[in-house]
Formats: structure tokens, C-alpha cells, sequence
């Protein structure tokens, strides 16, 4: 009889918290900022935030030092009609994004805010900071959510995405999730200029510890300003396989990419035989991107590579072997050899203005 009374009334008390949070939902959206304007990523974690309930406070975290974070807050205050609050944390911790300083920034902010959702992107940034704060704040993260069908109920795809799972979360708030920013596109709002966008807070952090540093340091920063789109956010992206190879035959994709404004991708043979660097990795272990188009040359089309790229719009697939699983894909597709097909496609497009 005990145990049955105790039954009840752990299940009351868990209908309330659920009722209560339902009603409370308040969300916190982690996001980057780079040069002065909230990155395009960040903003699909605002769309996903959406989805989680009708009334729902969206305050939007930004972390860094200067004049750039500053920038970026005020820009950030008047990008989307669904942030109510900026929250600033301004510092010379933040100056990179670590996952040390960031997930102690995220405890602090989550125990003063006590929002019932906490939300970044499925990339390098979302990855490293959320777990680590989701294990300070004692809660499991839901990763790769993909769709949303309620405040706890959240879609997510299995085995290299050949299967989709449905997952309730039972735990206390906060609800920590990362989303595929390709799975939540920001389509054009008009935000009323009049209405002076949201508030912008400064985030306390007096009583941020001293050692919240961590045993991480930042080494320094390798990027190439190629003047191509990011390949996250790009809507031609062209990728190449271990088929081209070297290093050397790989500038025919790069060539390609530029005649088309393309970003330039690459499988993870290629990147791990040192054609181009792993931040050009599309696939399962590298970038989720979902172009408009996006072309293969001398890919064969690995389950995990296809788990990265699957959801584009139209798959153009060039190889030499009619049997490679990236036809099955493809809604073109051409048997041939790249080396005589990327120099025609190459003389044949207009230089790009």
C-alpha cells in the first residue's frame, strides 16, 4: 500500500512539474557572433525555439569581449521578432569560444534565469559547450533534433540517419538540446523597426569562478579567406572525393566552386589523405549541409558521407562507376570520367561577375 501511495504521488508530482513547465516554458538560445552580426546558424536555433510552444520567451546568450560583442548584441536585438532579451556576458574568457568558460557562463545565466529549455545548433560550437554544461546542471542533452512535436517530444535521426527516433524527455528543466540548423530554415521576417526590437542585459558575472578557465587554452585561430560562402549556409555547395587524387587536382573543384559561388566540400577520405583541411568535411562526422545544389565529383556515396548531405534539394553526382551508392541518391546523375567533365564544365560556365 506505501509503495502504491508513493507511486501516486510521485506521478502527481511529476504531472504538475510537467503542467507547470508547459506553462513556463521559457527558452535560452546559445549563439555565435562573428564580425559584429549574429551568425545565420544561430538563428535557426530561434526557429527551433519557436516550435517548442506558442508563448515562448527566447533570450539569446552572446558571449565574448569588444566592440564586435557589442555590435552583434544590438544587431541581434532586432533580427528576429521572436527574441524578447539579448543576455551579454562581456569578458576577456569568451574572447574564443571554449567549452570550459562557456558551460560555467551557461550554469550561471540557467540558475538566475530557471528556463525551462536551453538551445544551440548542432555544430563544433553547440557540441562542445552544451554536454558539458548539460553534466554541470545535472540533465541529459538531446542531440541532432531534427523536427520537434512538442515542449518534450523531439525527433532525431539513428544509424547515420537511416532511421528517425521519436524521444521524450522526463528529466527536470533544464531541457537541453541541440538542433540541425538545416533542419530549421530562417525564412525572411520583417521586424518592426518602431518597436525598438529586445531589451539588451548585461550578464553578472561577479560570481563566475575564478578557475571557470578550465585546463583548455586557445592555441590560435586557421581559416582561409577564400571568399567562398561557409559551407553550413551555402546554396551551391560542390564537394570532391578521394577520386581526384591529390591536393593539386583537388583546385579543379575549388576553380568550379568559384565560377559557381559555390562553397567547396570534401569527403572524409579526402581530408584524411591531405587533400583539404577537415573543416571542409561534409558527412555523418564532419558538416550536415542541406544546398540548394550540390554537385559530386568522385564520390561514392558511404553512408556516412550521404547522412551529411542527403537532404539537399537536387544531388548532381558525377563518377566513373555505375554501381556507386551516390546514384541512388542522386536526382542527376552522370557516368563518366571528372577529369574530362570538371575542364568542359570549367570552359563551358561564364565567368562569375
Amino acid at each position: 500500500m506505501a509503495s502504491r501511495l508513493l507511486l501516486q504521488n510521485l506521478s502527481k508530482r511529476h504531472l504538475l512539474r510537467s503542467t507547470f513547465a508547459s506553462r513556463s516554458a521559457s527558452t535560452l538560445v546559445l549563439a555565435e557572433h562573428e564580425g559584429g552580426s549574429i551568425k545565420a546558424q544561430s538563428l535557426s536555433a530561434v526557429v527551433a525555439a519557436n516550435s517548442l510552444s506558442q508563448d515562448n520567451p527566447v533570450s539569446l546568450l552572446l558571449a565574448g569581449s569588444g566592440s564586435s560583442l557589442h555590435q552583434a548584441a544590438e544587431k541581434a536585438a532586432t533580427c528576429h521578432p521572436s527574441i524578447s532579451q539579448v543576455l551579454v556576458a562581456d569578458s576577456e574568457k569568451f574572447a574564443y569560444p571554449l567549452a570550459e568558460p562557456w558551460a560555467k557562463l551557461i550554469q550561471l545565466v540557467q540558475l538566475k534565469g530557471d528556463y525551462s529549455h536551453v538551445i544551440a545548433t548542432s555544430d563544433s560550437f553547440g557540441k562542445s559547450i552544451l554536454p558539458r554544461a548539460a553534466a554541470l546542471l545535472d540533465v541529459s542533452p538531446v542531440t541532432d533534433v531534427v523536427d520537434i512535436n512538442g515542449p518534450r517530444q523531439f525527433i532525431r535521426p539513428i544509424y547515420a540517419g537511416n532511421a528517425l527516433c521519436t524521444v521524450r524527455y522526463t528529466g527536470a528543466n533544464p531541457c537541453m538540446l541541440t538542433v540541425r540548423s538545416t533542419s530549421f530554415p530562417v525564412r525572411p521576417i520583417s521586424v518592426d523597426s518602431k518597436s525598438g526590437g529586445a531589451s539588451i542585459s548585461e550578464v553578472d558575472l561577479s560570481t563566475l569562478d575564478e578557475d571557470s578557465v578550465g585546463k583548455s587554452r586557445f592555441m590560435k585561430l586557421s581559416s582561409q579567406d577564400t571568399g567562398r560562402p561557409d559551407l553550413g549556409s551555402a546554396k551551391i555547395v560542390v564537394t570532391g572525393g578521394r577520386a581526384l587524387k591529390s591536393a593539386e587536382n583537388f583546385k579543379m573543384i575549388e576553380k568550379l566552386a568559384e565560377k559557381l559561388g559555390a562553397a567547396v566540400g570534401a569527403t572524409r577520405a579526402a581530408v584524411d589523405a591531405g587533400f583539404v583541411p577537415n573543416d571542409l568535411q561534409v558527412g555523418q562526422t564532419g558538416k550536415i549541409v542541406a544546398p540548394e545544389l550540390y554537385m559530386a565529383f568522385g564520390v561514392s556515396g558511404a553512408i556516412q558521407h550521404l547522412a551529411g548531405m542527403k537532404d539537399s534539394k537536387i544531388i548532381v553526382a558525377v563518377n566513373k562507376d555505375s554501381d556507386a551508392p551516390i546514384f541512388q541518391v542522386a536526382d542527376y546523375g552522370l557516368v563518366g570520367d571528372l577529369f574530362e567533365v570538371i575542364p568542359e564544365l570549367l570552359e563551358k560556365l561564364p565567368e562569375k561577375k
